[in-house]
């Protein structure tokens, strides 16, 4: 084959995967129209917090359960950090065996427990096991460990695409149910006889509940609050998080793989020349949700990675008892890619400013896929 027939074939190829690509891109949607949906009907939220009571302690116990090989940052930390601020149940965030869990996209932690001490201490099982999103959704022991719960009285809970893992594991066979809207379409496939419901944050079915996606966990730590221990504890939580109302509600039609998105996503992917790593500094007693939702969003614009930093190697232990090790132990990171220390801003503030400041550095398109990736409702109209 001589030169001139190879550089034809490589040119049309190439022509062809331009046109093919072109022809995927005009396919996605256009960025839909913001609407505020309707309100939940009280009888229906009414349903979901008796839903919700718990099943079998006063005060109940929860479990956070992780795999140590990858779990969701926020799904982990936020409800664990939102229960233990509430201090009206007993919490304690699991993982799959003994050793540091990694988090993805950003840190490094110690459970507090393996599942088999759990087991050992608390032979019949938990009232609440909130399961986050996993990089291995099929994880046999978390499976196998979840449905034993299941079948001790627990109420499951399955976090943003923690939906999957509860799937997986035969507990949403025919039931409602709702997850992050990156992975529904393949959990339906999977799971033919679940019942999807739209327009809604929370579903609960049948001793088991979904949420939607990342900042879904939330609405859910407050709802929960409420259905243990009444309105005005949940109201004081959320005061203090800085959320003015928490609930089902849910504009699903928003949230969705669009041209903007894609396009915003592959653009600051391919620019590998402007990545950046950003130090967010680890301290003592640092509230957990804000830190994970400022990570987690800087972490997730395709341009930036959150590096937690401190002056040791040690692990910092948060305002709630998690210890997080830092990824770099330095006193010297440069201040053009330092990230603002966090303070004791609220954990929704928090993200409000870390949404903004990402619009300030990469502009308006990658703050509106950040948010689309949380699933972040309050900055849906960004």
């Amino acid at each position: 084959m001589n030169k001139r027939l190879i550089l034809r074939i490589t040119l049309g190829a190439i022509a062809f995967g331009i046109v093919g690509f072109g022809a995927w891109i005009m396919s996605l949607p256009e960025a839909p129209i913001v609407e505020t949906p309707p309100p939940v009907p009280q009888e229906e939220s009414d349903a979901t917090l008796a839903a919700l009571k718990p099943p079998k302690r006063q005060r109940p116990l929860i479990a956070i359960v992780g795999a140590n090989e990858g779990t969701e940052t926020t799904d982990y930390l936020m409800p664990y950090g939102i229960l233990k601020r509430a201090d009206v149940a007993d919490v304690i965030a699991l993982a799959t065996k003994s050793g540091p869990m990694k988090l993805y996209p950003v840190f490094k932690v110690d459970p507090q427990a393996t599942i088999a001490e759990f087991d050992a201490r608390h032979p019949d099982g938990a009232d609440f096991v909130i399961v986050p999103a996993m990089q291995r959704p099929d994880d046999p022991a978390v499976l196998q460990w979840v449905k034993a719960q299941r079948n001790k009285g627990a109420t499951i809970i399955g976090v943003c695409v923690g939906a999957l893992v509860v799937a997986n594991a035969g507990l949403l066979d025919g039931k409602r149910a709702t997850a992050h809207w990156y992975v529904l379409d393949d959990m339906l496939k999977a799971h033919p006889s679940i019942k999807y419901v739209a327009n809604r944050r929370l579903v609960v079915d049948g001793g088991v509940a979904t949420t939607t996606g990342i900042s879904a966990s939330m609405p859910l730590s407050l709802t929960l609050i409420e259905a243990i221990a009444g309105r005005e504890k949940a109201a004081a939580v959320a005061a203090q998080l800085g959320v003015r109302r928490w609930g089902a509600r849910h504009n699903s039609a928003v949230f969705k793989f669009t041209r903007p998105f894609a396009l915003t996503a592959m653009a600051n992917k391919l620019a590998f020349w402007s990545h950046e790593d950003l130090g967010l500094e680890l301290t003592p007693g640092v509230d957990e949700v804000t830190l994970a939702l400022v990570a987690d969003a800087w972490s997730r614009t395709f341009r930036s990675r959150a590096v937690t930093i401190a002056a040791t190697t040690n692990a910092i232990e948060s305002r709630n008892g998690i210890r997080i090790y830092p990824e770099m132990a330095t006193t010297d990171w440069p201040a053009t890619r330092l990230l603002a220390p966090i303070g004791n801003l609220p954990p929704a503030d928090a993200l409000d400013e870390a949404l903004h400041q990402i619009t300030v550095r990469y502009g308006i398109d990658t703050a509106r896929m950040v948010a689309m990736q949380l699933e972040y409702t309050r900055q849906a109209a960004l």
